[in-house]
């Protein structure tokens, strides 16, 4: 027997495997962390690219006494080091000559709930925090949104009327595999992180276009709107990372949003591209640990990434903490009464796509193909009810998993799924072949 462990939530879990099996552990590529995190993001801001820079934007608006900054921030499920890119971001604000108390701090959630105040200290800084004003965005709070126009896809755009009101539009976030918009960053913090509800749906309806898929950027459609959601937006900067396996910077990039994007996706996929020789009959796959595996929300990434290097019939055994349950009300009160993934599909169909239920129709996708086993915190009727298998370990999983594997079967680890893009030749089999 052979132990192996993987992320899962705050810790790891271990787990064995019988002798005679075929494993391949699949993870992103080990890349040492800046040796100064903070330096690299400072020369970032300083040298951006696409053409603009911070003392440009603030001479093109100032009105004395008045500039007001806005910078969409990520929320507790991402795992963005904000206490690395914001001190050096803000400085620069306030040399620029914005006052702390011009300059907000808005937490994008997206369609997400919104983090109470209470929750602020999970993401953002105590010195900033402390400093500077910090507000968390709600998507069905439409009194706050203001309607900018409409994509060329037909995506309505209702944005955080605080964050369009503001003289310098900021994002700030990372740069890291995505299952249907290519890739994280850019606008996107903004575009869908500051969006109203019917925006954000609009948007993610356009993941059914099979070149909506991982890791491709230029002809995806679901991205190119966001392009241009962020556009309607007025996001004049970014400021992105590239993250390690140990959720550390190795590399930073700052400017006009798409040019960010062209420059950070190609150091992105220098870290997450993994080769996979052949499908696998069993494959094991952690979200990558807290923040990823907060919820099933947020762990269903994993599954989307490992299914495309498992065969048809095969097993993918989920490892996801999940402390808060499902992640979605709307999502676990749009499965109940359904017995059947058939009967997800149908009545995704019937209602048409909405934010929430989305999330059943993309479990409901995989685990069609692929059998499924979820490992997690959550109460095993409750993951049924979701219509999953629930296992107590990973062990406990395998004991179900592995009857019927005969010997050389092949078996995957991914460690950290959701932030891992397979092989492009493996993937081709299950999706579109990717693209920059």
């Amino acid at each position: 027997m052979r132990e192996f462990s993987v992320p899962y939530g705050q810790g790891s879990v271990s787990f064995h495997l019988p002798d005679g099996l075929e494993v391949e552990v699949v993870e992103p590529r080990e890349v040492a962390r800046a040796a100064d995190p903070e330096g690299v993001v400072r020369a970032a801001v300083g040298a951006p690219v696409g053409g603009v820079d911070l003392a440009g934007l603030v001479r093109g608006r100032r009105v004395p006494g008045h500039l007001t900054a806005a910078i969409a921030i990520n929320d507790k499920t991402r795992p963005v080091p904000h206490q690395h890119l914001l001190p050096p971001l803000l400085a620069r604000l306030e040399a620029l000559g914005l006052a702390p108390e011009a300059i907000t701090l808005i937490i994008a959630t997206g369609a997400h709930a919104p983090m109470p105040p209470a929750e602020f200290g999970r993401v953002v800084p105590a010195g900033v925090l402390a400093r500077y004003p910090v507000v968390c965005h709600d998507a069905d709070d439409r009194a706050s949104l203001v309607h900018l126009g409409i994509t060329s896809r037909g995506t309505p755009v209702w944005a955080n009327r605080r964050y369009t009101d503001a003289g310098l539009r900021l994002a700030v976030g990372n740069v890291e595999p995505h299952q249907f918009q290519g890739f994280s960053g850019g606008a996107k913090g903004a575009a869908i992180g500051l969006a109203g509800r019917e925006t954000v749906s609009r948007n993610h309806a356009l993941m059914l276009d099979p070149r909506a898929g991982l890791g491709r950027y230029a002809d995806n459609p679901a991205r190119q709107d966001v392009e241009e959601i962020g556009a309607l937006m007025g996001v004049q900067f970014v400021l992105n990372v590239v993250l390690n396996g140990g959720k550390e910077i190795v590399h930073a990039v700052a400017g006009e949003p798409r040019a960010v994007m062209e420059a950070a996706i190609p150091l992105s996929r220098g870290v997450s591209q993994a080769r996979v020789g052949q499908p696998f009959d069993l494959v094991i796959a952690s979200a990558g640990g807290h923040p990823k595996d907060l919820n099933l929300y947020q762990a269903q990434k994993a599954l989307a990434h490992a299914a495309r290097v498992t065969r048809d019939g095969g097993t993918v055994i989920v490892v996801a903490a999940c402390p808060e349950g499902a992640g979605s009300q709307r999502y676990e009160g749009w499965m109940e009464g359904l017995g059947s993934y058939e009967e997800v599909f149908a009545r995704f169909e019937e209602e048409g796509f909405r934010v929430g239920p989305h999330k059943a129709f993309l479990l409901a996708r995989d685990a069609a193909r692929v059998r499924t086993i979820l490992v997690s915190g959550m109460a095993q009727e409750r993951v049924r009810l979701l219509l999953l298998t629930p296992a107590a370990g990973v062990d406990a999983a395998l004991a179900l998993a592995l009857p019927g594997l005969g010997e050389g079967a092949r078996v995957g680890i991914l460690p950290r799924a959701s932030s891992t893009i397979p092989d492009p030749a493996v993937e081709a089999q299950h999706a579109a072949p990717l693209h920059e």
